[in-house]
């Protein structure tokens, strides 16, 4: 099952890191990257929230600038991963957890879309 891991932050903490500290998250990262090799797929650090833009309304909606977010975290980034179920899911953001511990994580069941291909299912406990 494919699970969306969306990694949450203090945008400006973030942004506050030095180079080494930045250096230091990114190199634990990618160790966990390699733990989860065969089962993790894209994943992505975003742009700058300031230069985001929501669409929404009505019809062709409008275009707003800024996530306009509700937390005082941004979301940063995201990974991709096919777990088993999603205690497995939940693991694995512990383990990306563990090197990047001021981040919040959000597991989320995913459908992937491909355009002219069906949704594979992803059914969570919740979803049964």
């Amino acid at each position: 099952m494919l699970y969306a891991i969306l990694a949450y932050h203090v945008e400006a903490e973030v942004k506050s890191w030095s180079a080494e500290e930045d250096a230091a998250v990114m190199t634990g990262l990618r160790e966990v990257h390699q733990r989860l090799k065969g089962k993790l797929g894209p994943a992505a650090r975003l742009g700058d929230t300031r230069n985001a833009s929501t669409l929404r309304g009505p019809g062709h909606g409008m275009v707003i600038d800024g996530p306009f977010s509700e937390t005082k975290e941004q979301l940063l980034g995201f990974y991709v991963i096919d777990c088993a179920d999603e205690a497995e899911a939940i693991a694995a953001a512990r383990d990306l957890r563990s090197v990047n511990p001021s981040a919040v994580y959000e597991i989320r069941a995913l459908k992937l879309y491909i355009p002219g291909a069906p949704f594979p299912e992803t059914a969570g406990p919740r979803d049964a």
